[in-house]
């Protein structure tokens, strides 16, 4: 069988020969890459923060397992909303994207999609997130839509803050409030800190993820924690990640979990360990390589919780 010819659409950081790429009909490619589809690290790293929250949530209450129905409806939403999240985003961006080499060949400023075409499309998404939250109590409800605000506003910071990491942690962890709010109907300090904890995470992990673009960002003007921290980013990723597994350990402590558990969290914090030790901000496909590693990372920190939850 001839193999497929390289699609010249593709973004850079899109995974290469993604089915997206080979088997998607071609009116449908533009959306799908909307969706960053052909880049399912996004909503991998949406996803985590809702499992381990489901999975602290079974340790608190002495479940033998995470519920089951819970993880599955999360994942939905996870691809769902980090769809519509991108789409806001690139209808948001898509003057900056053209500018950035590793963006330019994104759907809106590629001419591919309309403004209205997008929206459209995001509107679906977004109703489809809407039925998976309305599976959940009403307190989760409420919690889901507290996130709202955050979600629009993220895409404008980068224009006003050095921090915008910071904002797309307050965006990207709040299924750590979601998972422990649609198991008992509350909140407590268990998925507070959980949230705290994945916070930090992000801000980590999308630092060395933007210095990809730091020579396009300083040229127009883009803020990021990447170029605030320049030649300090290893130390200073070493310390987030520290202040992560900290308020992650906390967690584990409020909810009572077992060896399991902390096995995994010390696990997960020897990978953070690996990733500090191999980043340079000065190669773009190391950073790329080191930011997907962060969803093995989520693996080993879910499976000690759910181990935990089994072993008791």
């Amino acid at each position: 069988m001839t193999k497929p010819a390289p699609d010249s659409d593709q973004t850079i950081d899109a995974v290469r020969d993604h089915w997206v790429a080979r088997l998607a009909p071609a009116w449908s490619k533009p959306y799908l890459r909307m969706a960053r589809i052909d880049r399912p690290i996004g909503w991998q790293l949406l996803l985590w923060p809702c499992w381990w929250s489901v999975a602290l949530a079974a340790n608190a209450a002495g479940e033998t397992y995470p519920n089951l129905w819970h993880l599955v409806l999360f994942l939905a939403g996870a691809v769902a909303m980090r769809g519509a999240g991108c789409v806001w985003n690139d209808i948001v961006d898509r003057d900056i994207d053209a500018k950035v080499e590793r963006t330019r060949k994104r759907p809106i400023p590629s001419g591919q999609v309309t403004v209205f075409q997008a929206a459209v499309f995001m509107a679906g998404l977004c109703l489809i997130g809407l039925a998976v939250l309305l599976q959940f109590n009403w307190f989760a409800v409420a919690v889901g839509f507290a996130s709202v605000l955050i979600v629009i506003v993220y895409p404008l910071m980068k224009r006003v803050t050095w921090w915008p990491q910071f904002v797309l942690g307050l965006a990207f962890n709040w299924g750590a409030l979601m998972g422990w709010a649609a198991a008992f109907g509350s909140l407590g300090w268990a998925p507070v800190l959980l949230y705290l904890g994945g916070i930090a995470w992000t801000i980590g992990y999308d630092t060395i993820y933007a210095h990809q673009d730091i020579a396009d960002d300083e040229l127009i003007g883009v803020l990021s924690t990447a170029r605030l921290f320049g030649d300090r980013t290893r130390e200073t990723v070493a310390l987030f990640y520290a202040a992560a597994t900290l308020f992650f350990g906390l967690a584990f402590y409020m909810a009572g979990v077992g060896w399991a558990a902390w096995a995994g969290l010390a696990l997960g914090a020897a990978h953070l360990g690996w990733q500090v030790a191999l980043f340079r901000y000065d190669d773009p496909a190391r950073c790329l390589m080191l930011f997907r590693s962060n969803w093995p990372y989520g693996w080993i920190v879910f499976a000690g919780l759910v181990a935990s939850a089994v072993i008791g």
